[in-house]
């Protein structure tokens, strides 16, 4: 029998009602899912085959499909003989009930059937989750063949829910426990009822303030967005120890497989594509950076998108004990931390750069992952909480992208160990490197951390492989706080660029928890990293750049922040090419928002010069500066003059 907090879970719902999507997120954290289809027939359908196509596409290729086709008693033997660490998802119980109908079985005691099948789920030892139609709320069909089948479908269903621990609805996309697996198990916690004060638990190490770098006074990233004054503002005290004083959120989140979270809008995105297409660039376009404009526009809701104007940065400092941290230097650590606090080093140069502020999050010191559990259950609860309430807090100051950053000890190990858990992946192959300063690398240390790696996943071998299983066998406060950060983000329809082993194995998790919260991620550049290459393609992200930065994660995302905020803005201003208007006409014009003529540069010939006079004004709402250029009366050289812009890293350029 399964050792998971539930063991068969049956999931109801109509034609497109997201159910096999909500299924297949509940056995997401298996390690390998044997996927039972129970399609009879439609060869000669080509729509039943695209609809068939688009399910195996959406499954992980680690995944094994078994058909049972016409022989419904198939599915009975393969529940019979199923193993304990096996997990099965059945898809769904419709076509197994139209098989059992068959008229070439008949006559035939079906109830039989029926019962068999329940049985067999009741006394099954793997992981089992069975689709199924819901019939119930449906007219009754006008024809003897399609009452017979919504009547054994319906006493099908009631069998079944009988046999199983939980019992779940979906309805246009929203799934509700018709039957709550996780108050059946007498192993399961008790999960909160009402909303109230933040779980008790072991209080973070203190926190630093959110800080706004100064921007430095001759940076080599010229961001098009706003940045901080020279002076540098007051610091904004949100994080404080040990009670972690931000804003209340409304409902305690219930950090649970299948959570109600929103989703990007699945249609402004490739619209925004198709509309690239159209716009009056003077090349081919924007390459790759057009995905960075699909998820803006999507996460934004519209087509012509805007750049990210008002960014935090959340870094998480964490030490993993024992051979985790091999090779890396604690003093050193703590030293670039501090310079982020001071608003120094690169780190803080790129922020100022990108207009980002700053929240330092401290976390407690966790235990060896090769030895035990890093983390009790309260402890991931704990950590959970205040990573949802970080992202409220961002989402509350007007914030419309959160950026995951990380300076620790043994992070890299602990991520890969998550990440080979996760995916299946082989740890060595994914486990980076140790780089020292110079440009050296200590095969040594990394041997240990392989060590390590490898024990830990010995260890929880057994061990039930739920998200929150993993943050408390594995993970870490680090990676618990950025799971929940994540989740808290998607809860807000705030957007996050992550860029590392921390951000993508915490992805992982939070996809485990709620299936969307990988929609609201990018992925900004692998850095070079196999375990960012592998884990972004588990989760579907691709990286929009190739840079193989290696300047620490977070700091690789604020360094790509200005081409992509370049990327977005270009998109969602420029018109569309006069050509392309007068192909579509009227009509079709209509479709592609043309941007008002504040957006649109104008040169007029100048009265005593060849070259035109161009003056470009900012949108209220632009990334540039305004710059004005004209001829000189006596030279063909230009006189320039440098002035620091009030709200930007770039200067704004006079030349006369």
């Amino acid at each position: 029998m399964s050792d998971d907090r539930w063991h068969t879970v049956l999931v109801l719902g109509g034609i497109r009602s997201g159910k096999s999507e909500f299924a297949e997120s509940l056995v997401a954290d298996a390690p390998a899912v044997r996927y039972v289809a129970t399609a009879v027939g439609g060869e000669d359908d080509p729509e039943w085959l695209e609809r068939i196509e688009a399910h195996q596409r959406r499954r992980p290729q680690a995944w094994s499909t078994e058909e049972t086709g016409a022989d419904p008693a198939r599915l009975t033997e393969l529940l019979i003989e199923a193993k304990p660490d096996d997990t099965l998802l059945v898809d769904d119980l419709g076509g197994w009930v139209a098989a059992l109908l068959d008229p070439a079985r008949q006559p035939n005691d079906d109830q039989a059937d029926v019962d068999a099948l329940a049985a067999a789920v009741r006394g099954c030892e793997a992981r089992v989750v069975l689709v199924s139609p819901e019939v119930g709320l449906t007219l009754v069909p006008t024809t003897p063949v399609g009452r017979a089948f919504a009547d054994a479908l319906g006493t099908t269903n009631q069998a079944l829910a009988q046999a199983c621990d939980g019992v779940a609805l979906v309805v246009a996309g929203q799934a509700v426990w018709l039957k709550d697996p996780f108050s059946v198990r007498d192993s399961a916690p008790a999960r909160p009822q009402e909303p109230g004060p933040r779980a008790t638990g072991p209080a973070p190490a203190p926190a630093s303030p959110v800080v706004s770098p100064v921007p430095p006074p001759a940076s080599p990233v010229v961001s098009p967005a706003p940045v901080a004054e020279t002076e540098p503002t007051p610091l904004a005290r949100v994080l404080d120890e040990p009670t972690m004083s931000l804003p209340a959120i409304g409902a305690r989140p219930v950090f649970e497989p299948g959570m109600d979270l929103p989703l990007p809008d699945t249609e402004t995105g490739p619209e925004a594509r198709e509309r690239l297409a159209t716009v009056d660039f003077p090349g081919s376009g924007l390459g790759r950076l057009t995905g960075a404009v699909e998820f803006a526009a999507a996460t934004q809701g519209t087509v012509t998108p805007q750049p990210w104007s008002s960014v935090r940065v959340l870094l998480l400092s964490a030490r993993h004990s024992g051979a985790a941290g091999a090779g890396d230097d604690l003093v050193d650590v703590e030293r670039r931390v501090a310079q982020v606090e001071n608003g120094e080093g690169v780190f803080s140069r790129l922020a100022g750069a990108a207009g980002a502020d700053i929240a330092i999050m401290r976390t407690a010191e966790s235990t060896a992952m090769e030895d035990g559990p890093v983390l009790t259950a309260d402890e991931v609860e704990h950590h959970l909480q205040t990573g949802w309430q970080l992202a409220e807090a961002a989402a509350d100051a007007g914030k419309d992208l959160l950026v995951l950053a990380s300076i620790g000890v043994g992070t890299d190990a602990v991520a890969a160990a998550v990440t080979a858990a996760t995916t299946g992946a082989e740890a060595v192959a994914i486990l980076p490197r140790v780089l020292l300063p110079g440009g050296t690398y200590d095969d040594e240390s990394w041997m240990r951390r392989a060590s390590a790696v490898r024990d830990a996943l010995h260890r929880i071998r057994r061990e039930p492989r739920g998200a929150k299983d993993l943050l408390r066998e594995l993970g870490g406060a680090d990676m618990a706080v950025a799971v929940g950060a994540m989740l808290g983000a998607t809860s807000r329809r705030l957007p996050v660029l992550v860029d590392g082993p921390l951000g993508i194995a915490a992805g992982l998790i939070a996809r485990d928890l709620g299936s969307q919260a990988k929609h609201w991620c990018l992925l900004a550049d692998s850095g070079g990293l196999q375990l960012v290459k592998e884990g972004g393609d588990f989760l579907g992200l691709t990286p929009v750049l190739d840079l193989g930065l290696g300047l620490g994660e977070g700091a690789n995302a604020l360094a790509t922040l200005p081409l992509l905020r370049t990327a977005v803005g270009l998109a969602g201003t420029v018109a569309v090419h006069p050509a392309m208007l007068a192909e579509l006409g009227d009509g079709g014009a209509t479709d592609l928002i043309v941007p008002n003529n504040d957006d649109v540069d104008f040169a007029e010939p100048t009265p005593d010069g060849p070259g035109p006079a161009t003056t470009t004004e900012p949108t209220p709402d632009g990334p540039g500066p305004a710059t004005t250029t004209e001829p000189t009366p006596d030279g063909p050289g230009p006189a320039t003059t440098t002035e620091p812009t009030p709200d930007g890293p770039g200067p704004a350029t006079t030349t006369e």
